[in-house]
C-alpha cells in the first residue's frame, strides 16, 4: 500500500526556502537594479518549479512572496499606489498567488502518471498566463486613465505582450526540465530507495 506523502517535510521546506531566496534575489534585481514598469518577471520560474514539484499551497506561498516584492517595488509605489492603494495591494498579491495555486492544482492529476512532463509544461504555461491576465483585468478595472495616460497604456500593453511571450517560453521550457531532473535525484526518492541506490 502506497504511503500518503506528508505535507511538511524537511525536503519540501528546504526547497521552498531555496526558491524563496531565488525569488527575493530576482525581484531585488528587477525592482532596484533594472527597474521598469513592465519588466520580464523572472520570478515566475521559481514559482512554476514550486507549484509543479511541491503543489498548490507551496506554489501559492511562493507567488505571495513574489507579489509582496512587486508591491514594494519603486515603480509600483510611484505609478499605482498613489492612484488606488487597496487595488494595488489586491492586484500585486493576487496575480502571482492565484497563478501559483492554479498551476499546482493543474499539476496534481499528472503528478504520478505517465505524462508528468506534459503536465509540468501546461502547469508552467498557466503561470504567466494568469499573472498577465489578472494584471490586465485589474488595471482596466481600477487604474485605466488614472495611473497612465492612454498613449502610455498602449505602450505598456505592447511591453506586457512581449514580456508575456518571453515568460511563457522560459517557464514552459525550464520548469518542466528542472522537474524532470529532480525526479532522478534523491529529492523524489524515499530513504530506503536512496540507501539501495
Amino acid at each position: 500500500m502506497e504511503q500518503k506523502e506528508k505535507f511538511f517535510t524537511t525536503k519540501k521546506i528546504a526547497l521552498t526556502g531555496i526558491l524563496t531566496a531565488i525569488i527575493l534575489l530576482l525581484q531585488v534585481v528587477g525592482n532596484y537594479i533594472v527597474p521598469s514598469l513592465a519588466s520580464i518577471n523572472l520570478s515566475l520560474l521559481p514559482i512554476a518549479i514550486g507549484a509543479v514539484v511541491l503543489g498548490p499551497i507551496y506554489g501559492g506561498f511562493l507567488g505571495l512572496v513574489c507579489g509582496v516584492m512587486v508591491l514594494i517595488a519603486p515603480s509600483t509605489i510611484q505609478t499605482f499606489m498613489a492612484v488606488n492603494p487597496w487595488a494595488t495591494v489586491l492586484t500585486c498579491l493576487s496575480k502571482t498567488t492565484v497563478a501559483g495555486v492554479v498551476a499546482g492544482l493543474i499539476m496534481l492529476p499528472f503528478k504520478n502518471g505517465k505524462h508528468t512532463f506534459l503536465g509540468a509544461m501546461i502547469s508552467s504555461i498557466s503561470i504567466p498566463l494568469l499573472n498577465t491576465g489578472i494584471f490586465v483585468i485589474f488595471y482596466l478595472l481600477f487604474f485605466k486613465g488614472d495611473a497612465l495616460p492612454d498613449a502610455a497604456f498602449i505602450g505598456l500593453l505592447a511591453a506586457i505582450y512581449i514580456n508575456f511571450i518571453i515568460e511563457v517560453v522560459l517557464t514552459s521550457m525550464l520548469s518542466p526540465a528542472i522537474f524532470q531532473a529532480l525526479r532522478y535525484t534523491s529529492y523524489f526518492k524515499k530513504p530506503d530507495e536512496v540507501a539501495n541506490a
